[in-house]
């Protein structure tokens, strides 16, 4: 029986799905107790003919699908896969030699109610945009407080970039749900947390990210998960999340609070403020002023957020009742 299934969706990153490959043919792990399992979710930029004509020392099988999102192709890669345990690799994530045996020592020592997570760190070989070096830093934030003990890995931290668990709790949680392009890899771990399951850090698990993004997707980002963390409160039984989105609202940086407060339900003063932020990234960046450029993408995706969240709670005025005393959302839109 094969130990591990490396899935990969991929869509139009046929040059990084390359390289991704190339890491796995590096590992240290024999290449009989693996396989890898590709994914084309409607690519057109060639991933379809170069996995159908690639030479290789891997195990991999690849299949298609018509452009469903990575969370559906996901779940097809799970139901193809033989091996044990399914390791999540995105086709942006290039896996260090070592990268397989440290997910597989952990699940050895922690036993099968296991969820690795593994990092995923910046090259030093890359040039990244100042919104996914924003990005890659919130990352690594989170991966040195769970290093220096300041909090657990839970479930909002499982990335599928780069984290394995065993494929029958995979298959008994029901998998990543489709409806959900963004975030749908937590909410999935949120039902793994339901079967007991823990969720490890395992900061020998090195993958290198190499993320490719545009303004306007990054800023589809925040927006969408705030939409979403209502609807899996309100849909998926999470009841939490609002009363935790309350909290940390409060913990936020008070210039940030006053934004959200003043930008919510007025959309000239929204689109200014966004207009404004968007400046000092771009501007910050070119002119070495870092610290400014990644004080506005923490400003603009917080903003974003909220007015996802507060879209979906029904208004401004059932998200600052939220506020207020953590209050149940009104009834909301559907996804």
């Amino acid at each position: 029986m094969l130990l591990f299934s490396v899935v990969i969706p991929t869509y139009n990153r046929v040059e990084r799905l390359k390289a991704v490959i190339r890491g796995l043919e590096r590992q240290d792990f024999p290449l009989s107790d693996f396989e890898v399992v590709v994914v084309s979710d409607g690519s057109t930029d060639g991933t379809d003919e170069y996995l159908a004509h690639l030479h290789t020392t891997l195990n991999l099988r690849f299949f298609t699908i018509h452009n469903q999102g990575a969370g559906a192709a996901r779940n097809v890669g799970v139901e193809q896969a033989r091996g044990k345990y399914i390791l999540f690799i995105d086709d942006d994530v290039v896996p260090a030699p070592g990268l397989i045996s440290a997910h597989q020592h952990c699940h050895a020592s922690r036993g099968e109610k296991t969820v690795v997570l593994g990092p995923m760190l910046s090259p030093s070989d890359f040039r990244m945009t100042p919104w996914v070096q924003w990005e890659q830093k919130m990352l690594e934030k989170q991966y040195q407080a769970m290093l220096a003990g300041h909090w657990q890995p839970t479930a909002r931290q499982f990335y599928t970039g780069n984290t394995s668990v065993e494929r029958t709790y995979l298959l008994a949680s029901g998998g990543f749900d489709p409806r959900f392009r963004r975030a749908e890899d937590v909410e999935l771990a949120y039902r793994l947390e339901g079967l007991d399951l823990t969720f490890v850090f395992n900061p020998e698990a090195v993958g290198y990210h190499y993320p490719e993004r545009s303004f306007t997707s990054w800023l589809d980002i925040p927006l969408a998960y705030g939409r979403n963390d209502v609807i899996f409160a309100r849909e998926k039984g999470h009841s939490w999340i609002l009363p935790a989105m309350a909290q940390e609202f409060a913990s936020r940086h008070f210039l940030t609070r006053a934004l959200v407060r003043v930008s919510l339900g007025r959309p000239v003063v929204s689109s200014m403020s966004e207009r404004i932020l968007s400046g000092l990234i771009r501007r910050g960046h070119w002119f070495g002023l870092g610290r400014i450029s990644l004080a506005a993408c923490s400003a603009l995706f917080n903003l974003r957020y909220y007015q996802g969240a507060a879209h979906e709670l029904g208004g401004p005025g059932a998200f600052l009742a939220l506020l207020q005393n953590g209050a149940p959302a009104v009834e909301g839109r559907a996804v």
